[in-house]
């Protein structure tokens, strides 16, 4: 096979893999499988012969070990689906070859415009071949990207057998946009001890912790009656939410927070007269300051509805997933050996913290300790999404030396 990064790439995000969000199905779109088969069949014709698609869209494969030595199993991971956020289909990829400078005005819609003040890592990739979409979709680097650069990488090592390596895990997973990822991955037929991640954004970036989340789901039942005769009776449910919405800190939104600093984020509100639902994501790095958010949340809901004695709420907080770096810690050696590998591809290694979730940290606290390795790609989530071809070469580079680092550094 002589496929380049960039021809994989342009294969795979023409393919549309939207995950939805309304859908209890795993995964929650047929149309991931389309990728994932894609994937199976490229997989096996490299001569993994274990390659396969299971029942819920995941991909498993194994390069197998060259190396006499007991060299722990390591996995790495990508994921197949794109966000709901903007669509996904009919996707135009486009190539600007030899950037050198200035905005990027995207042709399909030129009111789409890539801005070096909106993107300054743009600023860096002078001479880069750089992917966009034509404006009206997303583009899908996120993680298309990281797909591309993992079978790059996998192609490199069977290609390359005098390279001593333990074996290696392949891993494409669904709906990790809508926090499902992990949920139908079978760890112990992926036998591995170890994974990491090809999910995140700028070269040389190690993404090793994540925010802790929560949701909670508010239901409030009202008092319904003729608003003709209603004063001094009727107690609108739209109005009790309305009114906990509206006494939230605005120093606690997504638009007011930077840095470590969590958030309480209202995601949407249905309601009636007789009954209103309002639904929450709780962020913080630390699990004691989003157990902090949650209750300020719920004095913020008991102090409304003191207003309105006729009638009731039920407040339910669901876990979601726990910062990564709790488990991360426990096992050094994995974000060591990938700082190690960063330095060797001639980049400096820079930890940082994902304002957000990854399929690494569910699998982290399923047993799999997984940090996130850089992919290159920008602007996720929307039509102004962009990667540049050297960054993902650059990440398949940083699998090959990371395989070569953990057999080097085993007993």
């Amino acid at each position: 096979m002589t496929d380049t990064i960039l021809d994989r790439f342009l294969r795979y995000v023409v393919i549309d893999t939207q995950s939805n969000p309304l859908s209890g199905a795993q995964p929650s779109t047929e149309k991931q499988k389309d990728l994932g088969r894609l994937l199976e069949k490229e997989l096996q014709a490299m001569g993994l012969a274990d390659a396969h698609l299971d029942e819920h869209g995941n991909v498993y494969a194994t390069i197998p070990a060259t190396s006499d030595k007991t060299v722990p199993v390591i996995c790495f991971c990508s994921h197949m689906d794109t966000a709901p956020d903007f669509t996904g289909t009919h996707v135009k990829p486009q190539l600007v070859k030899n950037y050198q400078g200035g905005d990027i005005v995207l042709p399909g819609d030129q009111n789409q415009v890539i801005r070096v003040s909106d993107n300054p890592e743009l600023k860096n990739q002078i001479g880069h071949d750089i992917v966009t979409t034509d404006g009206t979709t997303l583009l899908g680097a996120d993680d298309k990207a990281g797909i591309a650069e993992i079978m790059t990488a996998a192609q490199f090592l069977l290609d390359h057998p005098e390279i001593k390596r333990g074996a290696v895990k392949i891993l494409f997973t669904t709906d990790e946009e809508i926090g499902r990822g992990a949920d139908k991955v079978d760890l112990k037929k992926l036998g591995a001890a170890f994974g990491y991640t090809l999910d995140g954004s700028t070269v040389g970036e190690i993404e090793n912790e994540t925010f802790s989340a929560d949701a909670v789901d508010i239901e409030i039942s009202g008092v319904a009656i003729h608003p003709g005769t209603a004063k001094g009776r009727m107690e609108n449910a739209i109005r009790i939410a309305s009114a906990i919405i509206a006494r939230l800190p605005k120093d606690m939104a997504p638009e007011t927070t930077e840095g470590r600093q969590g958030f309480i984020h209202p995601t949407g509100i249905t309601g009636a007269m007789e009954g209103a639902k309002i639904g929450f994501i709780i962020r913080d790095f630390e699990v004691d300051g989003l157990h902090q958010k949650e209750k300020l949340l719920e004095e913020i809901t008991r102090s409304v509805m003191q207003d309105y004695p006729g009638s009731s709420h039920s407040f339910k907080v669901h876990e979601q997933y726990r910062n990564m770096k709790m488990v991360l810690d426990q096992h050094p050696e994995v974000v060591d050996n990938l700082s190690e590998a960063v330095r060797r591809v001639g980049l400096t290694p820079k930890l940082t913290s994902i304002r957000g979730g990854t399929d690494g940290s569910r699998l982290s606290f399923m047993g799999l300790p997984c940090p996130n390795i850089y992919t290159g790609g920008h602007a996720y989530h929307s039509p102004l999404e962009w990667v540049s071809v050297q960054d993902m070469e650059i990440s398949a580079r940083t699998i090959v030396e990371l395989v070569k680092v953990w057999e080097e550094r085993a007993a």
